[in-house]
């Protein structure tokens, strides 16, 4: 009997660009907060809550429209996420007023499932060595966007005004649309039977120790990343750097994501998943470290604080792809799900550092207390690797 051929698998840029717009929308408008509250006479934390609300949607999103397209198929799901989100951007194009941006804005959330998905959609036409290899490089676009993000909103609104950074985005939507209308084939080829069953399955992830193992590591991952975002401008004071300089070396744990991530594409698929999950996690727990010993030896220095966060990024970029991959390929027949249920696990551990971050970081000795808290979170994201990686010889079928 001949076997099934494989799903159609979508060029490798549909996918990165896809995953880029899911990101884009954070950040791309944060430098144009001051006008936007000026423009709608509203406090600047009023309109700041763009940001948090959505955040908050996402998460929610991600746990209830991912297991959708186990349902109804990657296909119609990533469409009707990117229709949405078209319009939701054109609405806050034109939004006359502070509540109903916020409300559109909200709604512009509905493209954050789609990264999820996308993960499915490799799931879909890979094995899972070569599933990791190919999430390392659709992760890239998670550290290039937010580089890429304020900057580029920064000059749209300095020569055309804030509303034209929500028209570009309305633009993005819908030429990432057009690709995937043609790029983008059906790939789920076991779709469930029936969407309350499929929710009702999440018992069955929720009860799996391999899917808890690689999802806490992913979320502790990324949790010791959003400490340093939380942290970094308080613990760099004393060094006195201007904000672009600040920046700069802020994002040079971006810049070890980005060489991560396509160090984890170039080579995830030659080594077992659990081999690069822990190398990542290791480096991240031995660069935190030395961090601490050399801040303990009284070496006060930019390069001392910003240098050992250098390899949380790099580990990041390695670790994060193995992370994902391993979680949605636990249930075979619940990769959706298990993407969605991941990412919001994911969202939800770095908002929990980043505010455990800002409740303990002191003035007097916040370049030490970060980098505890970071080398904290990346030794549970260790423990959680490793026992994923205990779980993965012993229950694997």
């Amino acid at each position: 009997m001949t076997p099934p051929a494989s799903p159609p698998a979508p060029h490798l840029l549909t996918l990165i660009l896809l995953s880029a717009l899911c990101i884009l929308p954070i950040n791309i408008f944060l430098p144009s907060l001051p006008q936007m509250a000026a423009e709608f006479g509203v406090p600047y934390g009023t309109v700041s809550l763009a940001l948090a609300a959505y955040a908050a949607m996402s998460a929610g999103l991600q746990i209830v429209v991912a297991p959708l397209s186990d349902r109804f198929g990657r296909r119609p799901v990533i469409l009707l996420c990117l229709a949405i989100f078209v319009l939701a951007s054109i609405g806050c194009a034109i939004a006359p007023d502070v509540w109903s941006f916020l409300a559109l804005r909200m709604l512009q959330a509905a493209i954050a499932p789609a990264f999820a998905v996308s993960l499915a959609i490799i799931r879909d036409t890979t094995g899972n060595a070569q599933a990791a290899s190919r999430i390392g490089y659709v992760s890239m676009a998670w550290a290039v966007a937010p580089m890429l993000g304020p900057s580029l909103g920064g000059l749209l609104d300095q020569g055309f005004g804030w509303r034209t950074s929500f028209w570009f985005l309305a633009l993005c939507g819908v030429a990432v649309f057009a690709l995937c209308w043609f790029d983008l084939r059906e790939t789920n080829r076991n779709p469930s039977k029936t969407i309350a069953a499929q929710f009702r399955a999440y018992p069955e992830l929720l009860g799996s120790g391999r899917f808890w193992a690689y999802a806490l590591c992913g979320a502790f991952s990324v949790g010791a990343y959003y400490a340093f975002l939380a942290g970094a401008p308080l613990a760099s004071a004393p060094f006195g750097l201007s904000s672009a300089l600040l920046g700069i070396a802020m994002g040079s744990i971006t810049g070890g994501f980005i060489l991560g991530s396509f160090l984890s594409g170039r080579f995830a698929g030659r080594f077992p998943l659990t081999t690069t999950l822990l190398t990542g996690r290791l480096i991240a727990c031995l660069g935190l470290l030395s961090g601490l010993v050399l801040h303990l030896a009284g070496v006060h220095h930019v390069l001392a604080l910003f240098g050992p966060c250098l390899f949380v990024g790099l580990a990041n970029g390695l670790s994060m792809p193995s992370a994902s991959s391993g979680a949605i390929s636990v249930r075979p027949h619940l990769t959706g799900s298990a993407a969605g249920l991941a990412g919001a696990i994911g969202v939800s551990g770095g908002a929990i550092m980043s505010s455990i971050t800002g409740a303990v970081l002191p003035e007097e000795n916040a370049t030490g207390v970060l980098l505890l808290v970071m080398l904290a979170s990346a030794t549970l994201a260790l423990v959680a690797a490793i026992v994923a990686r205990h779980l993965e010889r012993h229950q694997r079928p």
